[in-house]
Formats: structure tokens, C-alpha cells, sequence
């Protein structure tokens, strides 16, 4: 997820803020579910005008930032535009459709952000997690010591006798 990615997300974030989309989600989709796409914006407008007012304003912005939408379905309805920019998917609601595909539910296992979130590093998110990893790691091999065939006292070999060698 590339920094220009983070950026154009938040400026798709921000224009929706600026047309007044509610309900503002931004989901930062988890790798291991096998998403199609990085993230999610999603949001509710209150009538079909503002729906496709908040479309437009999306496109417009990131137009202007040199990002074109691969694909945008259900402008004309105005129920559900979806403006998909392969990285990121903007996901604009009426209120009645929102809560019937319920996305957040759907997509649960996705980290929710905040507009604030996009501004910040996402390696360091990552390294916080690869550096606690680590340490778990460590510890466990710490307390394992050292490798042994699983028996906790020391094999003896014994003689012909059965008794001890010395």
C-alpha cells in the first residue's frame, strides 16, 4: 500500500467530507482475506442528487490528481456508485442500500481508520508488528532452551547389563 495510494484515498476522504457524505467509513482491507483492493471508503448520501454530487466530486478531485476510476456502476440509479480505482474502491450509499449490503459487516476484518490514519506511515504500523513478532519469537526460544530430543533429562546409555556406562 503505497504512500500515493494513502494520499489519493485521502483525498477521495476529502471530498466526500466536503459534499457532506455521512456515516464516513475508511477500511484498510486485510491481506490474508484475499480483497480485491487496499481500501475502502464508504459513506451514505442523504438523495440520489447528492449521492452523484458526492460521485462527482470524488472524480474530480482525484482527475485533478492524475487518478482515473478503472470502472464507476450505479451513477444513474444513484442507490450505490461504486468508483473503483483498483487500489481503493469508493463506495458511495443511499441510506437503504447501505444498511441492506451492510460492507462493514461484510468485510469485518478490515481495520477501520480514521482520516487522521492516512497521514501516518503505514510501514511503521508494520514494523511495530514485525518488532513484536520478533520479540515473541525470542521469548519463546528463550524459554525453550536448548534444543533437545524432547526428553527433559539426559539420555545415559546403558551397557550389557542394563547398568550405566560410566
Amino acid at each position: 500500500m503505497s504512500k500515493e495510494t494513502r494520499q489519493q484515498v485521502a483525498e477521495a476522504v476529502s471530498a466526500v467530507e466536503n459534499k457532506k457524505g455521512e456515516d464516513l467509513a475508511i477500511l484498510e482491507m486485510d491481506k490474508s482475506t484475499g480483497a480485491f483492493t487496499d481500501y475502502f471508503v464508504v459513506c451514505t448520501g442523504t438523495n440520489p442528487r447528492q449521492i452523484q454530487a458526492i460521485s462527482d466530486e470524488v472524480e474530480r478531485r482525484l482527475n485533478l490528481a492524475g487518478a482515473r476510476p478503472n470502472s464507476i456502476e450505479g451513477y444513474n440509479q444513484a442507490e450505490w456508485v461504486l468508483l473503483d480505482y483498483v487500489d481503493f474502491v469508493v463506495h458511495v450509499f443511499s441510506e437503504r442500500a447501505r444498511k441492506f449490503y451492510d460492507l462493514e459487516r461484510l468485510w469485518k476484518s478490515a481495520s477501520r481508520l480514521t482520516p487522521a490514519d492516512l497521514q501516518k506511515k503505514p510501514a511503521a504500523r508494520k514494523a511495530v508488528k514485525k518488532r513484536a513478532a520478533s520479540t515473541r519469537s525470542a521469548k519463546a526460544k528463550s524459554t525453550a532452551g536448548p534444543k533437545t530430543t524432547g526428553r527433559k533429562k539426559p539420555v545415559q546409555h546403558k551397557g550389557r547389563k542394563g547398568k550405566p556406562k560410566p
